[in-house]
């Protein structure tokens, strides 16, 4: 299952994804873990010391490898070179799994030891002194939209993707590459706002969300959220001692988290595995299509001097029977 969670900036998602990620890696589930957010701290909400966060391979700094290994024998694209970030795969690309070794992995992932349980953790890279007025942060994190792409993933598989805050996941087609999206809202409007963005946006695209209400101290607070956001309120997380002293640097055994939280995180869960029955891997390979023409050409086409339409293999649909018979 792929997930994401997405919120304003400073709603505590990166908190929540990592609280998340824990108790999945917690049940035994493979997960693989992506930050994916311009402000690069989910592997210190992991429990990784700073500077070996700091260190985690950047995906933006190995996309040639990325599009190399992704591009396979496909005979539709005529080099890694003219892949952009939302090239689709089709016959004779390599497609990505969770639980496999792969040069991707290798390259990119690193296994990240919990107290209960252990997780893949991939970075986009962080935005560097030698970006500033020449890039923006999209162009790092077309690394994850081309992986979530080529990606075949399974019930009981996991990737948890901690995005870039507010409105800013749709500057790319990302946003419709999940089967639940979790978004992170404290009690106030500022926070309801980028719900009812990301609720417009995503309406559309059959985009499943659900609203996670963060710093909640009172039923007066549950009350607003619950009519701010109506049925897309599925939990609320309070104060927690244990969240407190996690970013303290000094995290209990998970096992130690409050049960309210816990309680919480097992919803997230079954709220994310429920969407399995609902999968439609023709509409999510027709969105792939979609975006991919709009940025073939508005900018894709120009830049590689390629036209990228022809990438499309139109008989090709994304699916799990595809690993049955690789």
């Amino acid at each position: 299952m792929k997930i994401a969670f997405v919120g304003k900036g400073g709603s505590g998602k990166t908190t929540l994804s990592a609280l998340f990620i824990r108790h999945l890696a917690a049940s035994g589930a493979p997960v693989v873990a992506v930050d994916a957010d311009i402000n690069q701290h989910l592997g210190a909400a992991l429990g990784l010391d700073e500077e070996v966060a700091v260190a985690l391979p950047a995906m933006g700094a190995r996309l040639p490898l990325i599009k190399d290994y992704l591009r396979g024998s496909n005979q539709r694209i005529a080099s890694a070179a003219t892949m952009i970030k939302t090239t689709p795969p089709g016959e004779g690309s390599r497609l990505l799994r969770v639980r496999e070794n792969n040069p991707v992995y290798d390259a990119c992932a690193r296994p990240v030891e919990l107290d209960s349980g252990d997780a893949r953790l991939m970075v986009t890279g962080p935005f560097t002194e030698a970006d500033l007025g020449v890039s923006c942060y999209h162009s790092k994190t077309g690394a994850v939209e081309l992986c979530l792409n080529h990606l075949v993933d399974g019930r009981g598989e996991y990737v948890v993707v901690d995005m870039t805050a507010g409105s800013d996941s749709f500057a790319s087609g990302m946003f419709t590459r999940f089967d639940m999206t979790f978004l992170v809202a404290e009690p106030t409007r500022k926070g309801v706002s980028v719900y009812r963005q990301y609720r417009d946006y995503a309406r559309d695209f059959k985009v499943a969300l659900k609203v996670v209400g963060n710093k909640v101290q009172s039923q007066d607070d549950i009350d607003f959220l619950r009519a701010e956001v109506g049925d897309d309120l599925l939990v609320t997380v309070g104060h927690s001692d244990w969240v407190r002293a996690m970013e303290k640097g000094r995290p209990p055994r998970f096992e130690y988290l409050e049960d309210t939280n816990r309680q919480s995180l097992r919803a997230l869960q079954a709220a994310a595995d429920a969407t399995y029955e609902l999968r439609d891997w023709k509409r999510y390979t027709r969105q792939m299509v979609h975006f991919h023409l709009k940025n073939a050409s508005s900018w894709g086409n120009e830049r590689t001097g390629a036209d990228l339409a022809a990438q499309v293999d139109p008989g090709f649909v994304l699916g799990e029977e595809l690993v049955a018979t690789a």
